[in-house]
Parts: C-alpha cells; structure tokens; sequence
C-alpha cells in the first residue's frame, strides 16, 4: 500500500463517505441499515460521494455506540440460547438467527471503522474503498441469512443474544491498530474457523439451502474481510521489519482481547487471508492469569467447533 495520499477538498454541500458511515450508524433498524450500506456503497462508487471527509473536520462524530432498535432481547454473555448440533429445525434455526446478528453487528463494526478512525488518522481513499467494500458485503451477507431464517419459519429476534462483538469495539475505540488486530483480524478468524464445521452440521441436518450459502458464498468473501483488516495493520507500521510488526500484533491483541486465543483453527482459511500462524499461535499461550475470556457470539465460540464438544442445549 502506498503512503496516505490526502483527499481531495472538501464540498460544502456534498455528503461525506464519513458522514454516510454515522448514517448507517444512527440508523436503529438492521434492515435498514443494510439498505442503505448498499445504497452509499454503490454511491461512493459512483463518485457521488467525491471526499471521504472534511478536511476542516467538520464531518459529524461516530456515535459512541450504533443505534439499535428494541426488537431483539440482549442478554448478558453466556445467557443466550445454545446452539445445539443442527440436528433439529430448532437447532438450524438458533445456528442461523446467531450468525445473522453476528452480520448485523459486522455492518455497523465496518461503518464504524471508517466513521472514527478514517479522518483522525489521514487514511488514504484505498483505505474508504476496502471498508466500503466490507460494510456493503457485510450487509449483504445479513440479508440473505436473515431471508434464510424466515424461509425456515423464524425470524431475527425470535432469540435473544448478547452484544460481545460491540463490547470488543468499546474496547478498541480509541486505536486504530487495536482495532484493526482485535475486529478485523482475530474476530474475522475466528469466523473463519467456525465455518466448515457449521457447514458440516447444516447439511447434516439436511439444510443444503443455508450450507451452500455460508459454504459458498460468505465464507469465501469472509477470507478477504480478514485479509484488509491484516492489510491495514501492516500499513500503520509501515516502514518496521516484519518480525517488529508481527511483535506489535502480539501485544495489541494482548492489550486488549481478553484471554488467549483458543483452536481449532481454519490454517487454510487463515493463510488464503495472509493471516499466517506465526500471527496467531503465540497468542494461544496464557501470559497472565486469565479472570474471564473474551465474550463471542455463540456462532463463533471455539466450543462450536470442537470436535469433542458436547451439545449443551440437548438439541440436536
């Protein structure tokens, strides 16, 4: 990636991509926001959108958190249904409904990104442009699972979840490279490593229908959401050696994800993303004594993908 290149001057009367993000941001229903991801996506595009923010910073603040309707019931961490094996509708129904609202935060997580640390730190437009690219996929991922979802009879917020996703975010909300390592690197990971096994259970179950679109479709453009945030935090160290920024990712991760990371891991997954194991495996070692481990969403909790896991919720 080349250096940061400044954007071009403002317009007075013309919406920033910055200003389009706290959009999406403010915005309390999901579905709309991932309406109108796609719609500032292909504006931007476009060129309809020609500056990714004021240069005399006028551009509005990103929220402090995302806006949020009050359809879905959020629970506290380890108090949401279990998943179960996929054996059962019940079951294929709780698989699906967790990862739509893994979607639903990815969208806001991607906005966000753009939204708090785009013009704070000068990133250059290919910057705008990957993250863009993320958001719209994002929500594109959260329509078609949540079409899904109905098509098997249920529907988002018929379950309750918890919001580990964004607590992670607060977390990093203050550094770029924090977060990009912690949202954009270890969580999209682990997303990776989740799949083939979910995959693996849905067909099982006979649900072809919902394996074929995260097996063939999400997935594959997941690799690359991890390989931008890897992509943007070699950039932000640009000019150190590699073991120097490899080094750096280890203390950022440290810092600020609680606990250490935790296999089985998708090495294939992880290496098409640039996301090698010397990334991730020091990370797998206790440094300190761990009080409590990160809180993920069900859909990416390493016991999902255990092969010695036991199906806590009894559904199968």
């Amino acid at each position: 990636v080349s250096a940061p290149a400044m954007p071009p001057e403002s317009s007075v009367t013309a919406e920033t991509l910055v200003s389009a993000a706290v959009r999406v941001l403010c915005t309390e229903s999901p579905f709309d926001k991932a309406k109108l991801s796609e719609e500032i996506a292909q504006r931007w595009y476009r060129g309809e959108i020609p500056q990714a923010y004021c240069l005399d910073g006028t551009d509005p603040p990103a929220p402090g958190k995302p806006s949020r309707d009050n359809k879905v019931e959020v629970v506290a961490c380890g108090h949401g249904k279990k998943l179960g094996k996929g054996g059962s509708l019940a079951s294929r129904q709780a698989i699906i409904h967790s990862l739509v609202h893994i979607e639903s935060w990815a969208v806001d997580l991607s906005w966000d990104i753009i939204a708090r640390f785009g013009a704070s730190r000068k990133m250059p437009r290919e910057f705008f442009d990957d993250f863009v690219l993320v958001a719209q996929e994002e929500a594109k991922h959260f329509t078609l699972l949540n079409q899904r979802l109905e098509e098997m009879g249920s529907f988002y917020g018929a379950l309750p979840v918890h919001d580990g996703l964004w607590e992670s975010a607060t977390e990093t909300g203050s550094s770029l490279e924090a977060r990009l390592a912690v949202e954009h690197c270890v969580h999209e990971a682990r997303g990776l490593d989740v799949v083939p096994q979910t995959v693996q259970r849905l067909r099982n179950g006979g649900d072809h229908e919902s394996a074929t679109l995260l097996g063939d479709i999400i997935y594959k453009e997941e690799i690359t959401h991890c390989a931008a945030g890897l992509k943007w935090f070699k950039f932000l160290h640009h000019g150190q050696d590699h073991d120097t920024i490899v080094q750096s990712f280890h203390n950022i991760v440290r810092q600020h994800f609680r606990g250490p990371l935790k296999p089985p891991f998708n090495d294939e997954a992880r290496a098409a993303a640039g996301f090698l194991p010397e990334w991730y495996l020091p990370l797998t070692i206790k440094t300190v004594p761990e009080t409590r481990s990160e809180c993920l969403p069900e859909g990416m909790n390493s016991a999902v993908v255990s092969k010695d896991a036991g199906d806590e919720s009894g559904a199968q």
